[in-house]
């Protein structure tokens, strides 16, 4: 299903200038996203990828009023008066299984 999630991107642009920019994510996975932005970044630049948190009953817990999300972007395309941005974020949002577990190897077999 094709969803559009609002986003904030922060960078330093190629003149070195921070710069803020509204956004909109197209396909977010637990490594990376795609982002449709105006302005161009270089390759291999950095960003701050901003996620806004909808407001939250006042019973449930709340969460931060947005999440924040290192990347380094991996690819640009051009595509008629905007930018593809390719994303890869530098932790994963899942947390790899096989990290922080110590597997048994079997020893001997019984055979």
């Amino acid at each position: 299903m094709p969803l559009s999630i609002p986003v904030f991107v922060r960078a330093r642009g190629e003149d070195g200038k921070d710069f803020l920019e509204f956004a909109t994510a197209v396909n977010v996975s637990a490594g990376g996203a795609l982002v449709v932005v105006r302005r161009s970044l270089p390759p291999a630049a950095r960003v701050l990828l901003e996620v806004p948190t909808p407001p939250s009953p006042a019973l449930a817990p709340r969460p931060k009023s947005s999440r924040v999300l290192r990347a380094r972007i991996l690819r640009v395309t051009h595509a008629e008066g905007y930018y593809l941005m390719g994303l890869k974020f530098l932790r994963p949002l899942v947390a790899d299984s096989r990290n922080g577990i110590t597997r048994r190897r079997k020893v001997a077999s019984l055979v």
